[in-house]
């Protein structure tokens, strides 16, 4: 970081924190995501601009032979690094059993990041943390839909007299991938409709969000009642 910078170096630092919080907002909004465009940009145009203001106050820097008071200008920065958090928190929303936003509150704190880069004058980093930033939001996000992750998810099966019992339940499940955590039960009498309750996990991909074969089949199953079935992510 120069002690002096021009005009023109601040005009390109600006305009790189912008084309950064453009790109990355871009792939936000284009997936729905609260924060997109022009959150990711004032994000990052409010990085750049407090790293340029302690650019601007490092000729103030330092003590009077008289004075006891010293200016840190990097606080700044560190301020705005802490504050961020509380805006990723706000991205960051349960809904159901799935929690929703933790990508996009990263994207922030990252356009921050790169803000700061531009401001304060790195801009050769800044671009090369932006070049690997688009990278790994756009590319890995096709790896990410293919790869095979651990889910969990609760089935209650509320079984009449003629119904399928536990271990043909289970069985069925097992032969569709599924690993039985724990089994319950609950039942007023012997011999009449009692509910069964499976915690289970099972392996697949994040875009295949449809209800399980071993599911679909159970709820066609004479003697099968109700199913409720509720996934959820681990």
């Amino acid at each position: 970081m120069h002690l002096t910078i021009s005009l023109p170096d601040i005009c390109a630092r600006l305009l790189c924190a912008v084309l950064a919080g453009i790109v990355i907002g871009w792939n936000r909004s284009r997936h729905g995501r609260a924060a997109g465009l022009r959150t990711m940009t004032l994000v990052s145009l409010a990085a750049c601009v407090s790293m340029i203001q302690a650019n601007l106050l490092l000729p103030l820097t330092g003590k009077a032979p008289d004075s006891f008071v010293v200016m840190d200008l990097m606080r700044l920065p560190l301020g705005i690094l802490s504050g961020m958090g509380f805006i990723g928190a706000g991205a960051i929303l349960r809904r159901d059993n799935f929690v929703v936003g933790v990508t996009t509150a990263a994207a922030m704190w990252f356009v921050t990041v790169l803000g700061l880069c531009f401001g304060g004058g790195q801009l050769l980093l800044g671009l090369a943390g932006l070049s690997i930033g688009i990278a790994v939001l756009f590319g890995l996000k096709t790896i990410e839909d293919r790869m095979k992750r651990d889910r969990l998810g609760k089935l209650s099966i509320v079984i009449g007299s003629a119904g399928p019992g536990e271990e043909e339940i289970r069985n069925l499940l097992k032969a569709d991938g599924f690993r039985i955590e724990s089994v319950s039960i609950k039942a007023d009498r012997p011999g009449l409709d009692h509910e069964l309750g499976f915690d289970l996990q099972w392996r697949t991909r994040e875009d295949q969000t449809g209800i399980p074969s071993a599911i679909d089949n159970l709820t066609r199953r004479s003697g099968v009642i109700r199913v409720a079935w509720t996934p959820q992510l681990r």
